[in-house]
């Protein structure tokens, strides 16, 4: 997939595309149904399919000092977004200059002369330009005069009527409700870090764990997790944690993941953990001997949930989830 960081002086190969439109945080089930559509069309029409993206996310770009929580780092988002099939991607600085475009500039200076785009997708509820002044039906009429289709993508819904969301799956992972997110991302949600070095607590108790810390704002529940990691194609099952470590108090939370059948030192490697299933919430023990006696149980659960879905993978019934299994599995042989 062609990644493009600018808006100016766009490649000739690679204009005139079918372009989704939007921040996609998360490559949700209701993102997917967006960038699919644009997918189809190109296909219909011999055209290479894209998206155009905006770093960092509007959010944080406007509130700086408030950690927001990513779902999808510019880094997993571009794999997502390659592993849906895409062409390429517009990665799009949002500053000053972009965050000061008026709905008329984007659409026509951006999207109509840059891009010179054949068609465009957007979702129910996409707003641009300075003061999200910018309407679909804005983006439409512009589109008549530059040249480019506009095709709006209704709500996707789970059964029950409930929308797809970037918020609601942040809110399901702040309440530990992993397998209700990835109902919606069609996929097991990860966190990706560099490992570092942990005060060693855990391997005195016969549990070596793994450290990183969280980004900013990824402000999962704290608790014990079933989780399977992921390094240089090799994935392992593995009893997680979130929290402060109560029984020993810390200042910030970390991270920690005790590999089910790995033995050795991954310090300093880089690391995804996929979210699989919430075990428990975090509590305080009266000593390091009790806390250990339910790591010994904690790990049994994990290990157990963990043999069932490798078995039975419920995110298979989706694109991106049989995608990143396939990809997993196939790595995994390679030895990649």
């Amino acid at each position: 997939m062609d990644v493009i960081r600018s808006w100016r002086d766009t490649p000739p190969a690679l204009k005139g595309a079918v372009l989704a439109i939007g921040n996609f945080d998360g490559v949700h089930r209701g993102h997917q149904a967006v960038l699919n559509e644009a997918k189809r069309i190109a296909e219909a029409e011999g055209r290479r399919a894209g998206a155009v993206v905006f770093e960092p996310h509007p959010r944080e770009f406007f509130a700086p000092d408030k950690p927001f929580f990513r779902l999808t780092p510019l880094p997993v988002k571009l794999e997502l977004l390659e592993a849906l099939g895409l062409d390429q991607t517009f990665v799009l600085t949002f500053d000053h200059a972009l965050s000061s475009l008026s709905a008329d500039a984007f659409a026509t200076e951006v999207v109509g002369e840059s891009f010179g785009a054949s068609h465009v997708v957007v979702g129910y509820d996409f707003t641009y330009g300075k003061g999200r002044t910018g309407s679909v039906e804005h983006l439409a009429a512009i589109g008549k005069t530059q040249g480019f289709g506009v095709d709006v993508v209704a709500p996707v819904t789970l059964e029950g009527g409930v929308t797809f969301s970037s918020s609601t799956i942040r809110d399901h992972l702040r309440s530990g409700e992993v397998r209700e997110a990835a109902e919606q991302l069609g996929y097991w949600w990860r966190a990706r870090g560099r490992v570092g070095k942990g005060a060693g607590r855990g391997k005195g108790m016969g549990f070596p764990t793994l450290n990183y810390k969280l980004a900013p704002g990824q402000d999962v529940s704290h608790g014990i997790y079933a989780m399977r990691v992921h390094h240089r194609g090799e994935r392992y099952h593995a009893a997680g944690y979130v929290g402060l470590r109560p029984t020993f108090g810390a200042d910030e939370p970390v991270l920690e993941a005790y590999l089910l059948d790995f033995s050795g030192d991954l310090y300093g490697e880089e690391v995804e953990v996929e979210f699989i299933d919430f075990i428990r919430p975090d509590h305080a023990f009266d000593s390091a001997e009790a806390l250990a006696v339910q790591m010994g149980e904690d790990c049994k659960k994990a290990k157990a949930i963990l043999v069932a879905v490798d078995a039975d993978d419920p995110m298979r019934r989706f694109t991106l989830g049989a995608v990143l299994a396939d990809r997993a599995l196939d790595c995994g042989k390679a030895g990649c």
